[in-house]
């Protein structure tokens, strides 16, 4: 599996929409994975979900937020790979990211994690 994406035609970088979009193709091979429109205000227009969770979304501001252990999030936080996401009231989330921009290559590894999260998380 390639860990970055890319267009097939030329290889460059695609657009945050394609990119999410190509994520989301991707990922909704996998049994019980949906895209939905989200309920809650603030995430995004279209989710990623397993199990009616919400697991991925694509910002409003073209970046993918994932939801990971806190641990995973404080880690990615530290290093300088993501900030937690907050709510438009301000309130912090804190088993979300929104994944630094550097990242962008490393979209569908960090959606596959989000997604075993999920899943275990369900399983609980």
């Amino acid at each position: 599996m390639q860990n970055s994406i890319h267009s097939e035609d030329d290889n460059t970088r695609l657009g945050p929409e394609q990119r999410y979009a190509t994520v989301a193709a991707h990922l909704q091979r996998r049994p019980g994975v949906e895209l939905t429109v989200p309920k809650k205000r603030g995430l995004g227009s279209m989710a990623l979900c397993v199990h009616n969770k919400i697991f991925a979304v694509l910002s409003s501001t073209g970046q993918l937020v994932v939801r990971l252990p806190k641990p995973r999030v404080a880690s990615m936080v530290l290093a300088g790979q993501g900030e937690r996401f907050s709510l438009s009231h301000g309130q912090p989330m804190h088993e979300w990211v929104v994944v630094s921009r550097e990242l962008e290559d490393q979209w569908l590894p960090l959606a596959e994690e989000a997604l075993a999260f999920a899943i275990a998380d369900a399983k609980e």
